[in-house]
């Protein structure tokens, strides 16, 4: 069974390595970064199952990081540790995305325990939201393992590169898709053809998608793209 991949972003040496270290011994595959940019950094060529950062921290602050997580990526479990016990703090947290938050000094029995808890929670909600790749998107349903976007029992078809954009679409259905993170995971580069090759692929499946009114793909500027499902 594959490890879970956690990403603890934590200024303090002596917690960070003590916290990583436990965590690995509890089974986990914990990657340590000491500041907030080097958490992006981190993350933004990484796949995680959750992420654990510290509110309080150099270069980068983990509220700030956390913004810039849900950007990449809307559904990665986000858990804040902080020294303060102010409810603003937990507020603010809760309002960029956050998932939970602790507040130091606390036990490592009890952050594994609420790290269990928010991966069981994960887990239940995306399969629920997909069985095998399965997803409602207004009046039409899309098959993602079999390529197949249906109205009204008439099928059509996609490509592979269809296929792969429009469930990164729905994964994110109702928010910004990053422009660039699409990119990446889709064509693994960023460069300008690759983007050139994405743009004919969105209008495609606009065109694709028009039959429902309540459903568009519209273009963020600057930003990327969102797929509003009439939800």
């Amino acid at each position: 069974m594959e490890k879970t991949k956690v990403l603890l972003v934590e200024d303090d040496p002596n917690l960070g390595s003590l916290l990583k270290e436990y965590l690995d011994a509890k089974g986990y595959s914990t990657v340590l970064a000491i500041n907030g940019k080097q958490g992006y950094d981190v993350f933004s060529k990484d796949k995680f199952g959750i992420c654990i950062l510290d509110v309080m921290m150099p270069v980068k602050d983990g509220i700030t990081l956390a913004k810039e997580i849900r950007v990449l990526d809307a559904n990665t479990p986000i858990v804040f540790l902080t020294a303060k016990s102010m409810k603003e703090d937990a507020l603010e947290g809760f309002s960029v995305g956050a998932d939970d938050y602790i507040t130091k000094p606390f036990s490592m029995e009890e952050l594994l325990m609420r790290i269990k808890a928010i991966l069981r929670r994960t887990e239940s909600k995306s399969n629920k939201n997909s069985d095998e790749g399965e997803f409602v998107i207004g009046k039409y349903k899309f098959d993602y393992k079999h390529q197949v976007l249906e109205l009204k029992g008439a099928q059509h078809k996609l490509t592979t590169k269809e296929a792969e954009l429009l469930k990164l679409l729905c994964l994110h259905a109702n928010e910004v898709l990053d422009r660039n993170f699409a990119l990446k995971s889709i064509w693994n580069d960023d460069n300008y053809f690759n983007g050139r090759s994405m743009d004919v692929y969105i209008a495609k499946l606009r065109k694709y998608l028009k039959e429902d009114e309540s459903v568009e793909l519209i273009n963020v500027h600057g930003k990327g793209f969102k797929l509003l499902t009439g939800e």
